[in-house]
Protein backbone atom coordinates (compact mmCIF):
# COMPACT_ATOMS: atom_id res chain seq x y z
CA UNK A 1 0.00 0.00 0.00
CA UNK A 2 2.78 2.43 0.90
CA UNK A 3 4.39 1.99 -2.54
CA UNK A 4 1.08 2.82 -4.23
CA UNK A 5 0.65 5.87 -2.07
CA UNK A 6 4.20 6.97 -2.84
CA UNK A 7 3.71 6.66 -6.60
CA UNK A 8 0.37 8.45 -6.45
CA UNK A 9 1.88 11.26 -4.38
CA UNK A 10 4.79 11.64 -6.79
CA UNK A 11 2.46 11.78 -9.78
CA UNK A 12 0.26 14.40 -8.08
CA UNK A 13 3.25 16.61 -7.36
CA UNK A 14 4.35 16.36 -10.99
CA UNK A 15 0.93 17.55 -12.13
CA UNK A 16 1.24 20.47 -9.75
CA UNK A 17 4.56 21.40 -11.32
CA UNK A 18 3.00 21.24 -14.80
CA UNK A 19 0.16 23.50 -13.61
CA UNK A 20 2.71 25.98 -12.27
CA UNK A 21 4.45 25.93 -15.67
CA UNK A 22 1.42 26.92 -17.73
CA UNK A 23 2.17 30.64 -18.06
CA UNK A 24 5.80 29.96 -18.94
CA UNK A 25 4.75 27.44 -21.57
CA UNK A 26 2.23 29.90 -23.02
CA UNK A 27 5.22 32.13 -23.67
CA UNK A 28 7.20 29.23 -25.17
CA UNK A 29 4.30 28.43 -27.48
CA UNK A 30 3.94 32.07 -28.57
CA UNK A 31 7.64 32.20 -29.47
CA UNK A 32 7.35 28.85 -31.21
CA UNK A 33 4.48 30.07 -33.38
CA UNK A 34 6.33 33.28 -34.22
CA UNK A 35 9.20 31.23 -35.64
CA UNK A 36 7.06 28.51 -37.20
CA UNK A 37 7.24 27.99 -40.94
CA UNK A 38 3.67 27.14 -41.89
CA UNK A 39 4.52 25.02 -44.92
CA UNK A 40 2.46 22.30 -46.61
CA UNK A 41 3.43 19.15 -48.56
CA UNK A 42 1.76 20.40 -51.77
CA UNK A 43 4.45 23.07 -51.99
CA UNK A 44 6.99 20.36 -52.80
CA UNK A 45 5.05 17.98 -55.06
CA UNK A 46 2.26 18.84 -57.53
CA UNK A 47 -1.12 18.08 -56.00
CA UNK A 48 -3.72 20.16 -57.85
CA UNK A 49 -4.97 19.55 -61.43
CA UNK A 50 -3.46 22.79 -62.70
CA UNK A 51 -0.07 21.82 -61.24
CA UNK A 52 0.15 18.37 -62.77
CA UNK A 53 3.01 18.03 -65.19
CA UNK A 54 4.13 14.63 -66.42
CA UNK A 55 7.66 15.86 -67.01
CA UNK A 56 8.03 16.89 -63.34
CA UNK A 57 7.19 13.37 -62.14
CA UNK A 58 9.32 11.75 -64.85
CA UNK A 59 12.34 13.84 -63.88
CA UNK A 60 11.72 13.11 -60.20
CA UNK A 61 11.75 9.36 -60.86
CA UNK A 62 14.89 9.63 -62.95
CA UNK A 63 16.69 11.41 -60.12
CA UNK A 64 15.37 9.08 -57.43
CA UNK A 65 16.50 6.02 -59.40
CA UNK A 66 20.11 6.89 -58.65
CA UNK A 67 19.73 7.18 -54.87
CA UNK A 68 21.73 4.64 -52.82
CA UNK A 69 19.86 1.79 -51.18
CA UNK A 70 21.11 2.88 -47.74
CA UNK A 71 19.19 6.14 -48.23
CA UNK A 72 16.09 4.13 -49.16
CA UNK A 73 16.39 2.04 -45.99
CA UNK A 74 16.76 5.16 -43.83
CA UNK A 75 13.87 6.82 -45.66
CA UNK A 76 11.71 3.79 -44.87
CA UNK A 77 12.34 4.04 -41.13
CA UNK A 78 11.97 7.82 -41.23
CA UNK A 79 8.56 7.65 -42.86
CA UNK A 80 7.30 4.89 -40.57
CA UNK A 81 8.54 6.83 -37.54
CA UNK A 82 6.66 9.92 -38.72
CA UNK A 83 3.52 7.93 -39.48
CA UNK A 84 3.57 6.63 -35.93
CA UNK A 85 2.06 9.98 -34.98
CA UNK A 86 -1.16 8.42 -33.56
CA UNK A 87 0.94 6.61 -30.95
CA UNK A 88 2.52 9.83 -29.75
CA UNK A 89 -0.61 11.95 -29.74
CA UNK A 90 -2.11 9.28 -27.48
CA UNK A 91 0.95 9.08 -25.22
CA UNK A 92 1.10 12.85 -24.76
CA UNK A 93 -2.62 12.97 -23.99
CA UNK A 94 -2.23 10.14 -21.46
CA UNK A 95 0.63 11.93 -19.73
CA UNK A 96 -0.63 15.52 -19.89
CA UNK A 97 -4.40 15.16 -20.23
CA UNK A 98 -6.72 15.70 -23.18
CA UNK A 99 -8.76 18.51 -21.58
CA UNK A 100 -5.93 20.52 -20.03
CA UNK A 101 -3.89 23.53 -21.05
CA UNK A 102 -1.23 21.12 -22.30
CA UNK A 103 -3.62 19.71 -24.88
CA UNK A 104 -3.17 23.00 -26.77
CA UNK A 105 0.46 22.07 -27.32
CA UNK A 106 -0.39 18.46 -28.17
CA UNK A 107 -2.77 19.55 -30.93
CA UNK A 108 -0.34 22.12 -32.33
CA UNK A 109 2.55 19.66 -32.26
CA UNK A 110 0.40 16.96 -33.90
CA UNK A 111 -0.70 19.31 -36.69
CA UNK A 112 2.91 20.24 -37.43
CA UNK A 113 4.18 16.67 -37.26
CA UNK A 114 1.37 15.37 -39.47
CA UNK A 115 2.94 17.15 -42.43
CA UNK A 116 6.08 15.03 -42.14
CA UNK A 117 4.44 11.69 -42.80
CA UNK A 118 2.33 13.25 -45.55
CA UNK A 119 5.23 14.70 -47.55
CA UNK A 120 7.39 11.59 -47.14
CA UNK A 121 4.54 9.34 -48.25
CA UNK A 122 3.81 11.60 -51.24
CA UNK A 123 7.49 11.53 -52.17
CA UNK A 124 7.73 7.75 -51.84
CA UNK A 125 4.68 7.29 -54.06
CA UNK A 126 5.55 9.82 -56.77
CA UNK A 127 9.26 8.98 -56.95
CA UNK A 128 8.83 5.18 -56.86
CA UNK A 129 11.70 5.24 -54.36
CA UNK A 130 10.20 2.28 -52.47
CA UNK A 131 8.01 -0.73 -53.07
CA UNK A 132 4.89 1.17 -52.05
CA UNK A 133 2.68 -1.83 -51.32
CA UNK A 134 5.37 -3.25 -49.01
CA UNK A 135 5.64 0.14 -47.28
CA UNK A 136 1.88 0.31 -46.78
CA UNK A 137 1.85 -3.15 -45.23
CA UNK A 138 4.67 -2.22 -42.86
CA UNK A 139 2.89 0.97 -41.84
CA UNK A 140 -0.40 -0.86 -41.20
CA UNK A 141 1.29 -3.45 -38.98
CA UNK A 142 3.28 -0.79 -37.13
CA UNK A 143 0.19 1.22 -36.25
CA UNK A 144 -1.74 -1.91 -35.35
CA UNK A 145 1.05 -3.24 -33.09
CA UNK A 146 0.97 -0.06 -31.01
CA UNK A 147 3.76 1.53 -29.01
CA UNK A 148 3.62 1.07 -25.24
CA UNK A 149 6.82 2.34 -23.59
CA UNK A 150 7.27 1.89 -19.85
CA UNK A 151 7.34 5.68 -19.40
CA UNK A 152 3.75 6.14 -20.58
CA UNK A 153 1.69 8.22 -18.19
CA UNK A 154 4.66 9.94 -16.51
CA UNK A 155 4.86 13.60 -17.64
CA UNK A 156 8.51 14.08 -16.64
CA UNK A 157 9.63 10.98 -18.54
CA UNK A 158 7.54 12.06 -21.52
CA UNK A 159 9.41 15.36 -21.82
CA UNK A 160 12.79 13.64 -21.52
CA UNK A 161 11.91 11.04 -24.13
CA UNK A 162 10.47 13.57 -26.59
CA UNK A 163 13.51 15.82 -26.18
CA UNK A 164 15.88 12.96 -27.04
CA UNK A 165 13.68 11.54 -29.76
CA UNK A 166 13.08 14.85 -31.56
CA UNK A 167 16.82 15.46 -31.75
CA UNK A 168 17.49 11.89 -32.94
CA UNK A 169 14.84 12.25 -35.63
CA UNK A 170 16.30 15.57 -36.75
CA UNK A 171 19.73 13.96 -37.16
CA UNK A 172 18.30 11.01 -39.07
CA UNK A 173 16.42 13.23 -41.56
CA UNK A 174 19.39 15.52 -42.12
CA UNK A 175 21.84 12.68 -42.70
CA UNK A 176 19.42 10.86 -44.99
CA UNK A 177 19.21 14.03 -47.04
CA UNK A 178 23.01 14.25 -47.22
CA UNK A 179 23.08 10.90 -49.04
CA UNK A 180 20.95 12.55 -51.74
CA UNK A 181 23.13 15.63 -52.20
CA UNK A 182 24.21 16.10 -55.80
CA UNK A 183 21.63 13.54 -56.93
CA UNK A 184 18.17 14.55 -55.76
CA UNK A 185 17.72 18.18 -54.62
CA UNK A 186 14.01 17.75 -53.86
CA UNK A 187 14.67 15.02 -51.28
CA UNK A 188 17.36 17.22 -49.74
CA UNK A 189 14.86 20.09 -49.48
CA UNK A 190 12.18 17.85 -47.95
CA UNK A 191 14.47 16.36 -45.32
CA UNK A 192 15.82 19.79 -44.40
CA UNK A 193 12.31 21.19 -43.98
CA UNK A 194 11.30 18.32 -41.70
CA UNK A 195 14.55 18.64 -39.72
CA UNK A 196 13.81 22.33 -39.13
CA UNK A 197 10.48 21.40 -37.55
CA UNK A 198 12.14 18.75 -35.43
CA UNK A 199 14.72 21.29 -34.27
CA UNK A 200 11.98 23.64 -33.03
CA UNK A 201 10.14 20.79 -31.31
CA UNK A 202 13.39 19.69 -29.68
CA UNK A 203 13.94 23.21 -28.36
CA UNK A 204 10.41 23.34 -26.93
CA UNK A 205 10.67 20.05 -25.06
CA UNK A 206 14.20 20.80 -23.88
CA UNK A 207 13.12 24.18 -22.49
CA UNK A 208 10.08 22.70 -20.75
CA UNK A 209 12.20 20.10 -18.98
CA UNK A 210 14.72 22.78 -17.97
CA UNK A 211 11.86 24.55 -16.17
CA UNK A 212 10.83 21.27 -14.52
CA UNK A 213 14.40 20.75 -13.28
CA UNK A 214 14.34 24.21 -11.74
CA UNK A 215 11.12 23.44 -9.83
CA UNK A 216 11.54 19.77 -8.93
CA UNK A 217 15.19 18.77 -9.44
CA UNK A 218 15.25 15.49 -7.53
CA UNK A 219 12.21 13.86 -9.12
CA UNK A 220 13.19 15.31 -12.50
CA UNK A 221 16.70 13.83 -12.34
CA UNK A 222 15.32 10.49 -11.18
CA UNK A 223 13.03 10.43 -14.21
CA UNK A 224 15.87 11.47 -16.52
CA UNK A 225 18.16 8.75 -15.17
CA UNK A 226 15.63 6.09 -16.16
CA UNK A 227 15.12 7.40 -19.72
CA UNK A 228 18.44 8.82 -20.87
CA UNK A 229 20.61 5.66 -20.79
CA UNK A 230 18.80 4.37 -23.89
CA UNK A 231 15.60 5.22 -25.73
CA UNK A 232 13.58 2.84 -27.86
CA UNK A 233 12.88 4.53 -31.16
CA UNK A 234 9.19 4.57 -32.14
CA UNK A 235 9.71 2.02 -34.90
CA UNK A 236 11.12 -0.67 -32.64
CA UNK A 237 8.03 -2.82 -33.19
CA UNK A 238 8.64 -2.87 -36.96
CA UNK A 239 9.55 -6.31 -38.28
CA UNK A 240 13.35 -6.69 -38.71
CA UNK A 241 13.86 -3.27 -37.09
CA UNK A 242 17.36 -4.25 -35.87
CA UNK A 243 18.50 -4.90 -39.44
CA UNK A 244 17.17 -1.53 -40.56
CA UNK A 245 18.92 0.15 -37.62
CA UNK A 246 22.17 -1.67 -38.44
CA UNK A 247 22.12 -0.41 -42.03
CA UNK A 248 21.38 3.11 -40.82
CA UNK A 249 24.30 2.94 -38.38
CA UNK A 250 26.71 1.51 -40.97
CA UNK A 251 25.71 4.24 -43.44
CA UNK A 252 26.62 6.92 -40.89
CA UNK A 253 23.07 8.23 -40.63
CA UNK A 254 22.34 7.53 -36.97
CA UNK A 255 23.83 5.31 -34.28
CA UNK A 256 25.10 5.15 -30.68
CA UNK A 257 27.71 7.85 -31.24
CA UNK A 258 24.99 10.27 -32.34
CA UNK A 259 22.99 9.41 -29.25
CA UNK A 260 26.07 10.02 -27.09
CA UNK A 261 26.29 13.54 -28.54
CA UNK A 262 22.61 14.11 -27.76
CA UNK A 263 23.14 13.11 -24.12
CA UNK A 264 26.28 15.23 -23.75
CA UNK A 265 24.46 18.27 -25.13
CA UNK A 266 21.51 17.75 -22.79
CA UNK A 267 23.76 17.36 -19.76
CA UNK A 268 25.32 20.70 -20.71
CA UNK A 269 22.07 22.48 -21.65
CA UNK A 270 20.29 21.31 -18.51
CA UNK A 271 23.35 22.00 -16.30
CA UNK A 272 23.03 18.53 -14.84
CA UNK A 273 26.76 18.31 -14.16
CA UNK A 274 26.76 21.36 -11.86
CA UNK A 275 23.48 20.88 -10.00
CA UNK A 276 23.81 21.05 -6.21
CA UNK A 277 21.49 20.98 -3.17
CA UNK A 278 20.14 17.59 -4.24
CA UNK A 279 18.86 14.91 -1.91
CA UNK A 280 20.15 11.33 -2.04
CA UNK A 281 17.76 10.35 -4.84
CA UNK A 282 18.82 13.35 -6.90
CA UNK A 283 22.55 12.77 -6.34
CA UNK A 284 22.33 9.10 -7.34
CA UNK A 285 20.37 10.03 -10.46
CA UNK A 286 22.91 12.73 -11.30
CA UNK A 287 25.78 10.23 -11.00
CA UNK A 288 23.97 7.75 -13.22
CA UNK A 289 23.32 10.36 -15.90
CA UNK A 290 26.92 11.56 -15.84
CA UNK A 291 28.13 8.00 -16.53
CA UNK A 292 26.01 7.59 -19.66
CA UNK A 293 28.40 9.16 -22.24
CA UNK A 294 31.25 6.88 -21.17
CA UNK A 295 29.01 3.82 -21.37
CA UNK A 296 27.78 4.84 -24.84
CA UNK A 297 31.36 5.35 -25.99
CA UNK A 298 32.27 1.84 -24.87
CA UNK A 299 29.14 0.46 -26.55
CA UNK A 300 30.04 2.21 -29.81
CA UNK A 301 33.58 0.86 -29.74
CA UNK A 302 32.30 -2.64 -29.00
CA UNK A 303 29.85 -2.56 -31.92
CA UNK A 304 32.39 -1.10 -34.33
CA UNK A 305 35.17 -3.55 -33.47
CA UNK A 306 32.86 -6.56 -33.80
CA UNK A 307 31.10 -5.32 -36.92
CA UNK A 308 31.83 -7.38 -40.03
CA UNK A 309 30.78 -7.04 -43.64
CA UNK A 310 27.18 -8.11 -44.01
CA UNK A 311 24.50 -8.32 -46.69
CA UNK A 312 20.91 -7.21 -46.17
CA UNK A 313 17.74 -7.50 -48.17
CA UNK A 314 14.45 -5.72 -47.65
CA UNK A 315 11.25 -6.17 -49.62
CA UNK A 316 10.53 -2.45 -49.32
CA UNK A 317 13.57 -1.67 -51.52
CA UNK A 318 12.39 -4.23 -54.07
CA UNK A 319 14.27 -7.11 -52.50
CA UNK A 320 17.65 -5.91 -53.69
CA UNK A 321 20.75 -7.16 -51.85
CA UNK A 322 22.56 -4.45 -49.94
CA UNK A 323 26.23 -5.17 -49.18
CA UNK A 324 27.70 -3.13 -46.34
CA UNK A 325 31.09 -3.04 -44.64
Amino acid sequence: MSALVSRSSAFSSKLEVLADLEETVRQFMAKHEEKRDNWYPSEFLPANPDDLNDSVITELRDRARGLPDSARVAFTINILTEEGLPHFHRLIAESLGSQTFWSLWNRLWTAEEDRHGNILRDYARDSRLLNFSALEEMQFKYIRNGFYPDWAGDPYKLFIYTTCQERATQISHLNTGKLAEGQEPLLVAVTQKIAQDESRHYAFYMNVFREILARDPNQALEAASSIMPAIDMPGISISNFNDYADVIRRAGIYGPRDYKCIIENLIHNWNIDVMTYLNEIGRKAQEKIMSIPSRLDKLSQYIETRSKAKSFTFEVIYGRILEMA
